[in-house]
């Protein structure tokens, strides 16, 4: 069992149905195609994956259809926080039970007023009632999404306190100084980016890897960046096409335009699909970037 989160892990998006149902068929097929393209891992139900969207249950089934593919349950990472504490503890033992040791988990998103204590509060009650040293928690900090942050002191306090149950921090805020807090705070933790951009910055200053979901259109310009900063213009580049539109909805709009399966392009209330048009541009333009070879 890994005890952390490294290297290059997908945060996926969810293909919905007709109905609006997860399409599994497609989850499962993309699933399948990252890891054979060499991506390390995949978290389903994430930010990128509408998580805060879906039922437990939906997730769960979902789980076990990228299980039952063949992908092992050490290259899953299931996003199960709630804001009700009791569900997050409840999704986390039952993602447990089909072999997964690592969840993504937001501290409860609502109250954005709650203390740093009433955050590590959170997080002990989670993992106290899991009640398994098998868990292995990557917290996620992503506060302009949630509204809710996660505080460094949190962190370190946490890792002192669980050691390895408390594995790492995924940091989406896009702020470098806040991953560096991190790293000051818990240096012994796994120290994850969710801005490509930074990748190659955040593993010169002791990260891990990334959780990220550009890795969905373009996995080999992300990996170059772990090669350093030769990739950086290009990963730039690659992320700025989406400046100025809701970044999801485009992205699975691009997934559509590339695979002509349109339950890609779908999303759930509240959010809104982007046109299709929107899709082909990005998707077109992305297929001009190309990764850096090695020299």
């Amino acid at each position: 069992m890994s005890d952390m989160i490294q290297g290059l892990w997908v945060a996926m998006p969810t293909p919905l149905d007709a109905e609006g149902h997860v399409d599994h068929a497609a989850l499962v097929s993309h699933g399948l195609s990252l890891i054979k393209q060499g991506c390390d891992g995949l978290v389903p139900f994430g930010t990128t994956g509408e998580g805060p969207s879906f039922t437990a249950t939906e997730r769960l089934e979902a789980t076990e259809a990228l299980l039952k593919a063949g992908i092992p349950a050490s290259q899953i990472a299931l996003g199960t926080g709630f804001p009700a504490l009791p569900d997050t503890v409840a999704l986390t033992r039952q993602a447990m039970a089909l072999g997964l040791t690592h969840a993504l988990i937001l501290p409860p998103y609502f109250f954005r007023d709650a203390p740093a204590e009433g955050i590590e509060d959170a997080y002990s009650a989670i993992i106290d009632g899991v009640g398994s040293n098998r868990l292995r928690v990557t917290l996620y900090h992503i506060p302009q999404v949630s509204g809710v942050a996660v505080p460094p002191a949190v962190l370190g306090r946490l890792r002192h306190r669980y050691g390895a149950v408390v594995a790492g921090v995924k940091d989406s805020s896009g702020d470098f100084s806040s991953f560096l807090a991190f790293r000051a705070a818990a240096p012994d933790c796994g120290g994850l980016v969710g801005a490509e951009v930074d990748i190659a910055r955040a593993l010169a200053a002791g990260g891990v890897g990334t959780i990220c979901g550009m890795a969905n259109l373009v996995p080999d310009l992300v990996r170059a960046m772990f090669a350093g900063g030769a990739a950086e213009p290009a990963m730039r580049a690659a992320c700025g096409l989406f400046d100025g539109a809701p970044f999801l909805p485009l992205m699975k709009a691009v997934m559509a335009a590339r695979s002509g399966e349109s339950g890609w392009r779908a999303t759930r209330p509240p959010l809104r699909a982007a046109h299709p048009a929107d899709g082909a541009r990005v998707a077109a333009a992305l297929a001009a970037l190309a990764a850096p070879q090695p020299a």
